[in-house]
């Protein structure tokens, strides 16, 4: 009898617990997108001119083509550009091994679009949106950022930069359908749960490094 009891206890405190948790994550991710979403737009001209356009990494592949998601992201940024919005754009994603590699990936997207080697700063060490946010105003020294992503990432990326103490607006990048959106859509519940940690604690990137600001030269954030 003892013995089931105290199995009972065990399974009461687990279930308050997880309750917990989900009333946690839920209250986070309503924080997150109720904060961010008078920042965000698909319009073109709504934006507000930055610093520069803050491009997030997504999947690129060995032969130098884009997944759908980056391909959008890149498209989208040279709307900013070339509509004077921005004048420099910062490529931040995974450059964490010499096999994977979507910042030069993208960046010779970008030149071939027309992007001027001046104006284009490539962020290696952009391993997450919080590390990309967080660099962005420590490494290259940008006060205002427009986050170019898709719809279901853009609460959380505002939400970072501006808990961060940037002035941060959100670029919408969906140009398509996409493969596998509902699976990202609900990874984002858990990812917008763990921004909403990183922003209370004051979570520290996984590099930082020398300063490269965004009016110097930016041959010093290539290879």
């Amino acid at each position: 009898m003892m013995k089931n009891f105290h199995w009972l206890q065990i399974l009461r405190v687990s279930a308050i617990g997880l309750l917990a948790v989900v009333v946690l994550a839920f209250a986070v991710n309503m924080v997150v997108v109720i904060s961010s979403s008078a920042f965000i737009s698909d319009d073109l001209e709504a934006i507000p001119s930055a610093d520069a356009g803050l491009i997030l990494g997504a999947r690129v592949f060995n032969d130098g083509r884009l997944s759908h998601m980056m391909q959008d992201r890149a498209d989208a940024a040279v709307e900013l550009y070339e509509s004077g919005k921005v004048k420099k754009l910062l490529m931040s994603g995974d450059h964490g091994t010499t096999e994977y590699d979507e910042v030069n990936t993208v960046k010779n997207y970008l030149l071939e679009k027309g992007v001027r080697p001046e104006d284009l700063f490539l962020d290696h060490a952009g391993f997450d949106t919080y590390d990309s946010l967080y660099r962005a105003r420590d490494i290259f020294g940008a006060h205002s950022v427009i986050v170019v992503t898709q719809k279901f990432h853009e609460p959380r990326a505002v939400f970072i930069g501006r808990s961060l103490g940037m002035d941060v607006h959100g670029y919408i990048a969906d140009k398509r359908e996409y493969q596998g959106i509902l699976w990202n859509e609900f990874r984002e519940i858990f990812s917008r749960t763990k921004a909403g940690v990183d922003v209370v604690i004051g979570a520290q990137p996984k590099f930082l490094g020398e300063k490269i600001p965004l009016d110097g030269d930016s041959q010093l954030s290539w290879d």
